[in-house]
């Protein structure tokens, strides 16, 4: 399926609905802002949340699993995937790109029961609950749930998918099983708020905000971020970016525990663009480095210009919501909401030329590797280790 070497793997094709998506999810999302976009459809910003889970950072988690998993049939689940979300973008009926997503869903569980097999352990299980945490979300969506509603098990596949990777880093430290035990507890917590979320709001949001106050304290006390930060070069930019992650992760689960269901106006867009933007989008731009040269086969160094894009992304999330959210300001929002998408745009730019610059020259070191080296070895949001 793949070749090595000089040539460009054929799975790489599967990056172009995955950039698809993104772009006509920024399209969507200055659309949803009530500012122009490039392409102006109704249609792109209705499905704006779905296809930048699903379509955009969906495919490129499923995608990295499915090389580590060195099976051809396993890129079939991060194909469904994207052209689930090229569907979305077509004037085909709704259904067909949602049928897709539920599919390309399914195929990442059935992913994981391959890596189950070959080597059980508690963070696969956390990852393959945030994987059935997206077949929820895109069975629900092809039912006719309204996003809003969507957002604890969207939430729930990436959030779980994350937690589940820095587990897996955790146990080159050796942190124990209670470790182990309390964020398998926790994912089956957030299992259960994100079901009662659906059937009983006013318990399930609040029990979701306190399952993931205490999933960011956990792993926050025990990830190897709090060491590699105090590094040099990639392994400092990775823990700073986790870091505030963990923090607007944290202030997401505040609001949920305080206010429960903040379905529509500033709440939920704080809550909603804290989580994937603040956490996930930080978590991708920490991990580009090494998610990336596993799918593409070409590296990416690491150079000090990506913390321009990664400090755009935090200054502006956080005047859209501690300033624009917070007290109501629509055009603060708007503000805050075009420095985001920049940012992305930004460091989109910044990874493909330093990938095309290729390696930065350093001085050999005789010595092995030291333990911040052996620490990041391996990390990615997909699990290739």
């Amino acid at each position: 399926m793949e070749k090595t070497g000089t040539r460009v793997p054929r799975h790489v094709v599967l990056l172009v609905p995955a950039g698809l998506a993104m772009l006509a999810g920024l399209d969507g999302a200055l659309l949803l802002l009530g500012l122009p976009a490039p392409v102006s459809l109704d249609r792109w910003s209705d499905v704006h949340g779905p296809l930048m889970t699903l379509g955009f950072v969906g495919t490129l988690v499923v995608l990295e699993r499915a090389v580590a998993v060195r099976r051809r049939g396993a890129l079939v689940a991060p194909a469904l995937l994207g052209l689930g979300g090229l569907a979305l973008l077509s004037p085909l009926p709704l259904a067909v790109g949602q049928s897709a997503f539920v599919a390309g869903a399914v195929g990442l569980v059935g992913v994981y029961l391959v890596v189950w097999r070959r080597q059980a352990s508690v963070a696969i299980a956390v990852q393959a609950l945030g994987a059935a945490h997206a077949v929820a979300a895109a069975v629900l969506w092809l039912a006719g749930t309204a996003v809003p509603h969507l957002v604890p098990c969207l939430a729930g596949f990436l959030v779980l998918t994350i937690a589940g990777e820095r587990l897996e880093l955790l146990r080159v430290a050796g942190p124990g099983e209670r470790v182990e035990d309390a964020v398998w507890g926790l994912a089956c917590g957030w299992a259960v708020a994100s079901a009662l979320a659906l059937l009983w709001p006013s318990v399930g949001w609040h029990l979701l905000g306190a399952v993931l106050l205490a999933l960011v304290a956990v792993l926050v006390r025990h990830d190897v971020a709090r060491r590699t930060v105090h590094a040099t070069g990639l392994p400092r930019f990775m823990a700073c970016a986790m870091l505030a992650g963990y923090a607007w992760l944290a202030g997401a689960g505040a609001l949920w525990l305080v206010a429960g269901p903040v379905l529509p106006g500033p709440g939920y867009d704080a809550a909603l663009h804290a989580v994937f933007l603040g956490f996930v989008l930080s978590m991708v731009m920490a991990h580009a480095p090494v998610i990336l040269p596993a799918v593409l086969r070409r590296p990416l160094p690491y150079r000090p210009v990506m913390y321009v894009p990664l400090a755009l992304l935090h200054v502006t999330l956080a005047v859209r919501v501690l300033v624009g959210d917070a007290h109501g300001l629509d055009v603060v929002v708007r503000v805050g909401g075009v420095g985001n998408v920049v940012a992305l745009l930004l460091f989109i730019a910044v990874a493909v030329t330093s990938a095309l610059l290729g390696p930065v020259d350093r001085p050999v070191r005789r010595a092995g590797p030291g333990p911040v080296q052996q620490a990041t070895s391996g990390l990615t949001v997909g699990g290739v280790r």
